[in-house]
């Protein structure tokens, strides 16, 4: 059976979907020695794609940077993850 959404989950659910959490591809190539082709493995699109983002022939979606910020929240604060919470995001040592 399905979980109730009280008030407390509609809040939740509202706060995600007005959250402004980007970050460009610039940024994170900038802030980290990656590889477009990693960007492009983030982003879950072909290294092409990447490289027309940087020639600036074509533009992110708001996904493709959320989930750059995603992954940058992760590096950034990996030590910071509870043992459960890192099992439940994948997350290996």
């Amino acid at each position: 059976m399905p979980q109730a959404i009280g008030k407390r989950e509609q809040r939740i659910i509202r706060s995600y979907c007005q959250c402004q959490l980007f970050m460009t591809p610039w940024e994170f190539y900038q802030k980290w020695e990656v590889t477009q082709e990693t960007i492009a493995e983030i982003c879950r699109r072909s290294p092409s794609q990447v490289r027309r983002w940087f020639a600036q022939t074509h533009q992110p979606t708001a996904n493709d940077m959320r989930h750059l910020a995603l992954v940058n929240f992760l590096l950034e604060h990996n030590e910071e993850i509870p043992d459960p919470l890192r099992s439940w995001l994948c997350l290996t040592n």
